[in-house]
């Protein structure tokens, strides 16, 4: 039939800043074309050059930042196209906005050791979001509710590991091999 469109995904990788939410998200679009985006690149200059200053955004900052978001995955929804997004995400009340985006969100939440983490986020560079930082972002980390659609995983994993692990539990069809037979 023309015309019918398929079902659409979309994919939010949440959790602290230094949890691999980018390179996982990166892996994913590969293996999979979903539309990939870096919510750091919706934020608005004045709430960058705060947390560059290690002050942490309220949550009147975050609202219009989250409705970016969910704005972004409704009009791809629109278009027919399946997204996977990068977005820490940490409230409950976060995730209720980005599901207000397409009809539905499914949540990749990647999670582990906070010496871990702070030792990723020690060693990273050309990164606007400070390590000191990593703090409150733990304080107000909500994890997934029953009713939340969505995966945990640990993040000491490989994430060559990760990225096979998500596309498993979230039963991602891959790409299609370009050039194959």
């Amino acid at each position: 039939m023309t015309g019918e469109r398929r079902p659409t995904r979309h994919i939010v990788v949440m959790g602290v800043s230094g949890a691999g939410k980018t390179t996982v998200a990166r892996g994913i679009s590969e293996l999979t074309g979903l539309r990939f985006a870096e919510a750091d690149e919706f934020h608005s200059a004045a709430n960058v050059a705060q947390m560059r200053a290690g002050i942490p955004l309220d949550d009147a900052q975050r609202w219009p930042w989250l409705r970016a978001l969910a704005g972004w995955m409704a009009d791809r929804h629109a278009e027919g196209v399946s997204t996977i997004l990068t977005c820490s995400a940490l409230k409950r009340s976060y995730r209720d906005v980005l599901r207000q985006g397409p009809p539905e969100v499914e949540f990749l939440h990647l999670d582990g050791a906070a010496e871990l983490i702070q030792d990723r986020l020690r060693q990273r560079v050309g990164h606007y979001m400070p390590a000191s930082l990593f703090d409150s972002q733990r304080a107000i980390l909500e994890h997934l509710d029953p009713d939340e659609a969505g995966v945990v995983l640990e993040v000491a994993a490989s994430p060559a590991d990760l990225v096979a692990a998500a596309i498993s539990r979230l039963d991602l069809p891959l790409r299609a091999a370009v050039g194959g037979r």
